[in-house]
């Protein structure tokens, strides 16, 4: 079978993929191009870069942690789907529910969603002070400094804990940011995502988790 040329790049760190999940991963691409026709969602110069600098980078967070069926992932600040939509394409056991304050956002991720039958999404336009329900981790891409996300999301994470890791907040963040790691020195891990993939796009990516008990 012929690997679409930007499959192989996921196929690359996750070579176990399904079929199924690689019609998945193939359709984003004309997906998320025909949306941010309409509705920009992923800056013009990173549309060309989709499958390196959002589908990888948000999957960055299953080379840290496989995630057991039935967990529960809270996306804050999803944007166009990020990393909810690759993460769920990936654990397709698991339950995720994005949410982003802008609603024509929230429309993008429903549509694409539905377009490739992506059935352990759900979205909603609000915010995540609005949130009450709990979920096993809380997951984003940089929406805000970093203690500012905990102070908002802490309260939405379940204290039962049935993954490898104990439930808590895993944060994709670039640049320096070592002063908002300060209050969690001892508690919080930070993994440099350029020892995971070689790619340059990620020579100043990180990924944070922090448990939360």
């Amino acid at each position: 079978m012929e690997t679409h040329p930007e499959l192989e790049i996921l196929l690359k760190y996750f070579p176990n993929l399904s079929a199924d999940q690689c019609h998945q991963f193939e359709m984003l691409g004309p997906l998320y191009h025909e949306w941010n026709g309409k509705i920009n969602v992923i800056s013009r110069k990173d549309i060309g870069e989709l499958y390196v600098r959002h589908i990888l980078h948000s999957l960055a967070v299953a080379r840290i942690i496989h995630f057991k069926p039935g967990t529960t992932l809270l996306d804050v600040g999803t944007g166009g789907g990020f990393p909810g939509i690759p993460l769920a394409i990936l654990f397709p056991d698991c339950r995720f529910h994005l949410i982003d304050s802008i609603g024509k956002k929230i429309r993008v991720v429903e549509e694409v969603a539905k377009a490739i039958r992506l059935n352990n999404v759900s979205a909603s336009q609000t915010r995540v002070e609005d949130i009450r329900e709990k979920y096993d981790f809380i997951i984003s891409r940089a929406v805000t400094a970093f203690p500012d996300f905990v102070k908002m999301v802490r309260k939405n994470v379940s204290a039962q804990s049935k993954n490898a890791l104990p439930n808590g907040i895993l944060y994709l963040k670039g640049g320096d940011f070592g002063d908002e790691l300060l209050p969690f020195r001892s508690t919080a891990e930070l993994f440099d995502l350029s020892g995971i993939f070689p790619e340059s796009f990620f020579e100043t990516k990180k990924l944070i988790f922090l448990p939360i008990r």
